[in-house]
């Protein structure tokens, strides 16, 4: 009976262990994620913003991506087969030509930190 119920209280303790270690990869996947999307372009307000390196400005002229893409100060992007689109507020580009979405409450969460630095 002590050796059913030790098995038992093992199998609990292993499990734990097993499922910190998924959570944990998961984190570290979406850090990752996070990182890769610092730098690039984003329409803000109606704004072309650059960011790099956690920051972010006004863009100030064209760029030219590593894959071909440009994308101009008003938003507007050329890809490297002549398709053209215009981004809209929340749509992020990165450094390598990737398009993707910011998520509405993240959009919040930058203008709340931006409207407390102007005051």
């Amino acid at each position: 009976m002590k050796k059913i119920l030790f098995l038992a209280l093992a199998f609990v303790f292993s499990a734990g262990v097993f499922a910190q270690d998924k959570m944990d990869h998961k984190m570290n996947k979406n850090m990752h994620h996070n990182m890769m999307m610092k730098d690039g372009m984003m329409m803000k307000d109606g704004k072309m913003m650059m960011m790099k390196g956690g920051k972010s400005m006004d863009m100030d002229k064209d760029m030219t991506l590593s894959n071909g893409t440009m994308v101009m100060m008003d938003g507007s992007v050329k890809m490297k087969n002549g398709k053209t689109m215009m981004m809209k507020d929340g749509d992020m580009m990165s450094m390598s030509g990737k398009m993707s979405k910011m998520k509405m409450d993240k959009m919040k969460m930058d203008k709340m930190k931006m409207d407390k630095m102007d005051k």
